[in-house]
């Protein structure tokens, strides 16, 4: 048996440290991602038939192959929770991303004053939890509690409730996205801002036609973020469901898996409709994935 000398077994201890490092997190991500999915993606291809009378009744597990998913697909509820969750998607990602790039090149120009607190200003709703900030909001908009007009603008009617999901989700995720940006600026180099200004270029055309440009994998990479958000859509409809009638048990796809699976006690069709937002989220990450690495690569063109 070969013993390994000091300096060999410091070695082989170094090479084996990283792994050690990212050993807890792939333990994490197997059993509270993988593992739950693969349940998931069982419980999809099943169905529960119950037999017997009101005295003793039993559950048979029966193979059901496809039918989950067509019953899923063919379902106009699920269709419909599709295209309002777009609906908020569209006005999420559009607002979020615009605004965060807003902030981040205010807070870049030279002129900024107070950006520390500006910055922890924007950012702090991000640490609010989802939960608790739609709470907030809700007290905002209520016609008895709103400062902001609620006893004129009925900010849960039917269309106007898109955009009252809509500007929660915004508020919470706009900071987290302009810091991405804000960071992404700050590691550019000042030479080419100095060059732009001995041609003559003002902070204004620097901002569009030299920062913009120079942004586009962050800015990719945010809308990426944004659309991975608007997909997990739940906890903004769902907290304000309570206070208006415009909300239903399934205004988008993920309240309408938790009705199935913990209301009507569906299971297998609620895992059928979840494997397919999960398919869709990994196609959104790939195309996106594949839009960011593009973008990486122009810049890089652009910067040689």
């Amino acid at each position: 048996m070969t013993t390994l000398s000091p300096v060999a077994r410091r070695r082989h201890s170094r090479h084996l440290l990283p792994y050690g490092l990212v050993l807890p997190a792939v333990v994490l991500f197997l059993l509270f991602v993988v593992a739950p999915g693969i349940y998931a993606l069982i419980l999809s291809f099943e169905s529960r038939k119950v037999t017997g009378g009101l005295l003793g009744s039993t559950t048979t597990v029966m193979f059901a192959g496809l039918d989950n998913y067509v019953g899923a697909l063919s379902d106009g509820g699920f269709w419909a929770s599709l295209g309002r969750m777009l609906v908020v998607g569209i006005v999420t990602v559009g607002c979020t991303v615009g605004l965060a790039l807003l902030f981040a090149l205010l807070l870049d120009t030279p002129r900024a004053r107070l950006t520390r607190f500006a910055r922890l200003s924007i950012f702090l709703p991000y640490a609010v939890p989802g939960v608790i900030a739609t709470l907030l909001w809700g007290f905002l908009y209520l016609p008895a509690t709103s400062p902001i007009g609620g006893r004129v603008i009925n900010y849960f009617g039917v269309t106007e409730v898109y955009f009252t999901v809509a500007n929660v989700a915004i508020w919470g995720s706009v900071g987290f996205n302009m810091i991405v940006m804000y960071t992404a600026l700050r590691s550019l180099p000042p030479e080419i801002y100095e060059a732009a200004r001995l041609d003559g270029a003002s902070d204004l055309q620097i901002a569009v036609r030299v920062k913009v440009p120079l942004l586009r994998p962050a800015i990719a990479m945010c809308c990426l973020f944004t659309v991975l958000a608007a997909l997990q859509l739940f906890n903004e409809p769902n907290t304000l469901r309570p206070l208006s009638n415009a909300i239903s048990s399934d205004w988008v796809p993920l309240m309408k898996i938790y009705t199935d699976a913990f209301v009507n006690a569906d299971i297998s069709s609620a895992a059928a409709t979840s494997t397919l937002i999960t398919v869709a989220a990994l196609v959104v990450s790939l195309v996106a994935a594949r839009m960011v690495q593009g973008q990486v690569g122009r810049a890089g063109k652009g910067d040689d």
